[in-house]
């Protein structure tokens, strides 16, 4: 779904630190002219996971964009290290994973390092900025546990996965147990019939 050209124009970078983390010299550039021509003034420029590693010892960031450096997936076990090892406050920073290729598979690794969203390359200023706006706006809390840290993965509360048993505290507090029998079709279909109402 796309933001509102109303609500994009009003955004700018001024203010942030952004790390950029991209092996290919090329992909850098093209996300450098984004991210300027987005108000962005504080830049981190790396080409390697250990340049990245560096900045984010010796300053606070903002916002992270990595590239996944496909085919070792470096990017994924930098945002992975920073969730972990990266120390506050960057370990909570917002993460967008670039990819030029984004199948099922790079989404969920992606999703499971701790990123916040992952891009499909050719990168464009819209998407980018609507990615960035996303993250700004979301609610979604911080998780961490044995298993992963990194924001929410649920972008809905759907309960837990098909097999495992529900607990009572995966329901929204407002849902009871049913304190009559289920409607029937017929019941239904007259819920969505056009009334006539008079006023």
């Amino acid at each position: 779904m796309a933001l509102e050209p109303t609500s994009r124009g009003r955004f700018n970078l001024e203010k942030a630190t952004i790390l950029m983390l991209d092996g290919n010299g090329m992909g850098m550039d093209i996300l450098v002219q984004i991210v300027t021509g987005l108000g962005a003034k504080s830049l981190h420029r790396c080409q390697t996971v250990d340049e990245a590693k560096d900045v984010v010892k010796r300053n606070t960031v903002d916002l992270i964009i990595a590239d996944a450096l496909s085919p070792a997936g470096e990017g994924y076990e930098f945002v992975s290290w920073l969730r972990t090892d990266g120390g506050e406050p960057n370990a909570f920073a917002p993460v967008v994973v670039t990819a030029a290729h984004t199948p099922v598979s790079m989404v969920q690794k992606a999703r499971d390092c701790g990123a916040h969203y992952i891009v499909k390359k050719p990168l464009t200023p819209v998407v980018m900025l609507e990615r960035i706006l996303w993250i700004a706006r979301e609610s979604r809390p911080f998780i961490e546990c044995d298993a992963y840290v990194g924001p929410d993965r649920r972008h809905k509360n759907e309960g837990p996965p098909d097999g495992v048993p529900r607990r009572r505290d995966d329901l929204p507090p407002e849902v009871g147990d049913a304190q009559e029998p289920n409607l029937s079709q017929d019941q239904v279909d007259g819920l969505f019939s056009t009334r006539k109402v008079t006023l």
